[in-house]
């Protein structure tokens, strides 16, 4: 489980592809529990109240394991979603998102690097990709090269919106990060039989039960919804000296993904 916290390989290629876009326009790098039974005295004690007065236990009779299995199956029905996350990766280092993705190919968001400034983008789900860096990003990206060249970056790309087509090597790792459906297959099959049940609780206002899972090397946290669809809501990974966690938000909602307004730089052109 811990590799799909640090987030799959293609989050890390869109990582790369993002600062490939900002820093090769300007020519400054190359990128390629069980229930007891009440006694009869307690029965008669408390008149009145029957078995359907009392709530039903979220998934009755089903292990962890199989409840993390059910949720998995229900959130690769979802049509979207919005993943909220602090997670490490190996070769990128901490990275915080906030993206909301869909089946179509829609996805818009934001992404901050530990100590390295943040970028928002946005992919209509057409032949576009829209990205916007702050200066900190830039210049954390263009470390080594010569100061002009980082200057010319800042001012021309600092804070706003520019854009490239899809059909790009660098766009098509960014696009690949929206595919809703492939990131959700890389779930299956990953929660191992020592998945146990936990107590009921509430996660961001969703009744929900947690499951505790570890191996010989992993100990993390899953939350699952306890009405409505049993959605995956939250993962975390506690056997890390800084925990780390996806959120899984909006289920089914539209993804907003409208282009920027007024002036957006052609990447494409400026590279030409």
């Amino acid at each position: 489980m811990r590799h799909h916290l640090r987030h799959h390989l293609r989050l890390r290629r869109a990582v790369v592809a993002v600062a490939c876009l900002a820093t090769a326009t300007v020519g400054l790098t190359a990128c390629g529990s069980e229930s007891g039974k009440a006694s009869e005295a307690g029965k008669a004690s408390k008149a009145g109240t029957t078995k359907k007065d009392e709530p039903e236990e979220p998934f009755a009779g089903m292990s962890g394991t199989e409840i993390v299995d059910k949720a998995v199956e229900a959130t690769k029905g979802a049509t979207s979603l919005r993943l909220v996350g602090d997670i490490k990766d190996d070769e990128t280092g901490r990275m915080k998102m906030d993206l909301a993705l869909d089946t179509s190919g829609k996805c818009a968001g934001t992404m901050a690097m530990d100590g390295e400034g943040t970028f928002d983008l946005i992919v209509p789900g057409d032949s576009t990709v829209y990205v916007k860096y702050d200066e900190k990003f830039l210049r954390a990206q263009s470390k080594g090269q010569p100061e002009d060249e980082t200057a010319l970056a800042v001012e021309m790309l600092a804070d706003r919106w520019s854009k490239t087509k899809a059909s790009g090597a660098d766009a098509k790792d960014i696009a690949g990060m929206c595919d809703l459906d492939d990131l959700l297959k890389e779930f299956e099959g990953e929660i191992n039989s020592n998945a146990r049940r936990g107590a009921t609780t509430t996660l961001d206002g969703t009744p929900a039960i947690r499951i505790d899972a570890h191996d010989s090397e992993e100990k993390y946290t899953i939350y699952v919804a306890t009405e409505g669809k049993p959605y995956l809501l939250k993962i975390v990974d506690a056997g890390v000296a800084e925990p780390e966690h996806i959120a899984f938000r909006e289920y089914d909602k539209p993804v907003k993904t409208t282009p920027p307004a007024g002036k957006v730089i052609d990447l494409d052109e400026l590279g030409a």
